[in-house]
């Protein structure tokens, strides 16, 4: 945990801790495919180089949903690319553990987080370098405040992200 100049150690936000914890469950499947995982729900890739900030209480992700015939590539992709600094602090991707929440077995979603939604260079920059890595399609980018509170499309009438492009 990194010290602020003024207040002491930071504390985690929330999210933060949860996590936390599903990076350590998910880590003995560091090198697996996600389509060959069906005991844990998340496979975790971090950032190995550069520095990234904290995660805020504003923090968030890309979603970007993919057939299951092509999560594999699309993990990989994804994974070198947070792993080489040039996305957020780290990513993830559901595998085939059953999901509640998936209402559609026929893809999964990787999520690539940012340290604020509010700080729109930094939302858009990694935007730009999922574009360069061939997501050209709209994306949804959803705040973690969202996903806490337990606000996902199918259980909501409005559009949950805060971006769309």
């Amino acid at each position: 945990m990194k010290k602020s100049k003024r207040s002491g150690p930071r504390m985690p936000t929330r999210h933060e801790i949860i996590k936390h914890r599903q990076q350590l469950v998910a880590d003995p499947y560091v090198k697996a495919s996600p389509s060959e995982v069906t005991d844990t729900p998340w496979i975790y890739a971090r950032r190995q180089i550069g520095d990234y900030p904290e995660a805020t209480e504003r923090s968030g992700k890309w979603l970007i949903f993919t057939p299951v015939e092509r999560i594999d590539e699309t993990w990989a992709a994804i994974k070198a690319a947070t792993e080489a600094g040039r996305l957020g602090d780290s990513s993830k991707v559901a595998t085939m553990y059953p999901n509640p929440l998936n209402r559609n077995p026929s893809s999964r979603v990787v999520c690539v987080y940012t340290y604020d939604s509010t700080d729109e260079v930094d939302v858009h920059r990694v935007r730009d370098v999922l574009r360069e890595l061939g997501f050209t399609q709209k994306l949804p980018y959803k705040t973690d405040r969202d996903t806490l509170k337990g606000n996902y499309q199918h259980t909501s009438h409005t559009r949950i992200g805060a971006y769309y492009e």
